[in-house]
C-alpha cells in the first residue's frame, strides 16, 4: 500500500471511529427543542462522517494489503484496556457512592486522557491537540454540575460529541485531500 493510501485508510479509519464515538456522546445530554433538535442533527452528521469515513477506509484499502504494525496494535489495545479499565472503575465507583451524575466527566476525563499515549501509536500528533479539548469540556462539565443547576453530563456530552465530531471531518477532509492529490 502507498503512503498516501495509508494515510487516507487512517483518515478514513478516524473518521468512521470518531464519527460513531461523537454520535454516542451526542445521545448524553437530555434536552428538550430547540437544543435538543441541534444535537440529533449533529448525531446524524456524525453518522454520515463515519459512513463516509468508512468508505474512503474501504476504497484504501481496493489499493493494496494493509501495513500492519503488531507492536503498534498490541500498544493499541492496552492504552484501550486501560481507558476502559479506568472508565468502569471511575463509573461504578461515582455511581456506588452516589455521585452518578459525574460519571460523563469522569469517562470524558479518561477518554481525553487517552488520546494523549494513542497520538504516536497512531501516527497523528494532532489527537494531542484534542485530548486537551476533551479533557477541557470535562473540567468545563465538573464546574458547571459544582456550581450551577446545569447538569455536567450536558455540557460534558455535547463538547466531546463536539469535538469528536469536528476532528472527524477534519480527518475526512484530510483523507479526501490525499486521494485528491493521487488522482489529479
Amino acid at each position: 500500500m502507498t503512503a498516501m493510501a495509508d494515510a487516507r485508510r487512517r483518515a478514513g479509519l478516524t473518521a468512521l471511529y470518531l464519527g460513531i464515538f461523537a454520535t454516542v456522546w451526542l445521545s448524553v445530554p437530555e434536552t428538550e427543542p430547540p437544543f435538543g433538535v441541534l444535537l440529533v442533527t449533529a448525531s446524524i452528521a456524525a453518522l454520515l462522517t463515519a459512513g463516509a469515513g468508512g468508505a474512503l477506509a474501504v476504497r484504501s484499502r481496493a489499493e493494496g494489503p494493509l501495513w500492519r504494525d503488531a507492536i503498534a496494535d498490541r500498544i493499541y489495545l492496552v492504552i484501550l484496556a486501560g481507558e476502559l479499565a479506568a472508565a468502569g472503575f471511575g463509573a461504578v465507583l461515582l455511581a456506588v457512592t452516589g455521585h452518578a451524575p459525574y460519571v460523563p466527566v469522569l469517562v470524558g476525563a479518561v477518554v481525553g486522557l487517552h488520546f494523549w499515549p494513542l497520538a504516536p501509536v497512531l501516527r497523528d500528533p494532532a489527537l494531542r491537540v484534542l485530548a486537551g479539548l476533551i479533557c477541557l469540556a470535562a473540567m468545563v462539565g465538573l464546574i458547571a454540575g459544582m456550581t450551577s443547576s446545569v447538569p455536567p453530563g450536558k455540557v460534558v456530552g455535547t463538547g466531546v460529541g463536539v469535538l469528536l465530531l469536528g476532528y472527524a471531518i477534519g480527518a475526512l477532509i484530510r483523507g479526501g485531500m490525499t486521494l485528491r492529490a493521487s488522482h489529479p
